[in-house]
């Protein structure tokens, strides 16, 4: 345990000190965008991993809490107004997406939301009087909080990481509440949890609209770090790429989205330059992946490292029992 702590205290150290030791903006606004997708792989891994519920149309979502930002600042609105108006329409789009989704589960859910996915990617496209078609929309301002201006590299990277360590927490008291362990029971037994009197649909239902937040959350950074929206945001594409920092990392633990989502944006920004077939790159790391660790990067390390500690011990006590024995 005192090791956990330590190799936590460790990484909020890295993390805070980053701008200091990291060459270059360049890697600094890498660093951004593994921190705003690791609170959208955060958000999907509510539903996949804690809830059993394998979703192909969160990008969706995204996209429709990005375009409402964008929208409203378009209008003239201020940037506190245009978040919160972003937010209650993304819960508001994510109740109507659970409602609908929640009728089916397993691969009646993957298709309904992949449906649904592909819906509001081709209304980006087509209602272009709204989201601009393929010009998209752009943002010529970053939000001022308390004075401190955004536009900074280092100042952006350090608000996106204030909002990552509260959306780490929010998850965290989530998953350790009786909601939390309920929503796991509804995935491992949800007939038993019936049968008990829990309410499965309704556990699902709140257990959708804290994903769809985590997820809003994410897109209103994407949108300030990008400050500029396209349908391709609401892609099939956008969804799986999300799906597998999942999938990767750890689906239903705290860190492996967090790893998967490093792996997956460094590979795509960084590798990418130097590798033109990066998406075979990609693929062949996942499958190993799957083949290898099949339930994750942090899950899998966890293990093989508590196998080498375990024939390690036996062989320790072997050298240190024949020194015993000499003369």
């Amino acid at each position: 345990m005192s090791g956990r702590y330590f190799a936590l205290g460790v990484a909020l150290v890295a993390l805070a000190t980053l701008p200091y030791w990291m060459a270059g903006i360049y890697y600094i606004n890498v660093a951004s965008q593994i921190l705003f997708y690791a609170i959208f792989a955060l958000g999907l891994n509510v539903l996949v991993g804690y809830a059993g519920l394998v979703s192909l149309g969160h990008a969706g979502l995204f996209g429709v809490t990005a375009y409402a930002t964008g929208y409203m600042l378009q209008l003239g609105f201020g940037h506190p107004i245009a978040i919160l108006v972003a937010l209650v329409v993304s819960m508001f789009a994510m109740a109507i997406y659970a409602a609908l989704s929640l009728r089916s589960t397993g691969i009646g859910f993957i298709m309904i939301t992949l449906a649904l996915g592909e819906i509001l990617w081709g209304l980006a496209y087509r209602w272009i009087s709204l989201t601009g078609g393929d010009n998209g929309l752009s943002l010529q301002t970053r939000p001022e909080p308390f004075g401190y201006t955004l536009s900074d590299a280092n100042a952006f990277y350090y608000a996106t990481l204030v909002v990552f360590l509260l959306s780490i927490a929010a998850l965290t008291v989530f998953v350790r509440s009786p909601l939390g362990a309920a929503l796991k029971g509804t995935r491992d037994q949800p007939r038993r949890m019936n049968a008990l009197g829990y309410h499965v649909w309704a556990i699902r239902f709140i257990a959708c609209l804290f994903s769809g937040l985590l997820t809003a959350v994410s897109a209103i950074l994407f949108v300030y770090y990008t400050q500029f929206i396209s349908p391709q945001t609401l892609s099939l594409t956008s969804s799986a790429e999300v799906l597998l920092m999942v999938i990767s990392g750890g689906a239903g633990t705290l860190l492996g989205p967090i790893f998967g989502a490093g792996l997956v944006v460094v590979v795509k920004t960084v590798v990418s330059g130097f590798i033109e077939r990066w998406n075979f790159l990609l693929g062949a790391i996942f499958v190993a992946i799957v083949i290898l660790m099949p339930e994750g990067l942090v899950p899998g390390t966890v293990r093989l490292w508590k196998m080498a500690w375990r024939k390690r011990e036996p062989a320790a006590a072997t050298i240190s029992g024949g020194a015993e024995a000499k003369p």
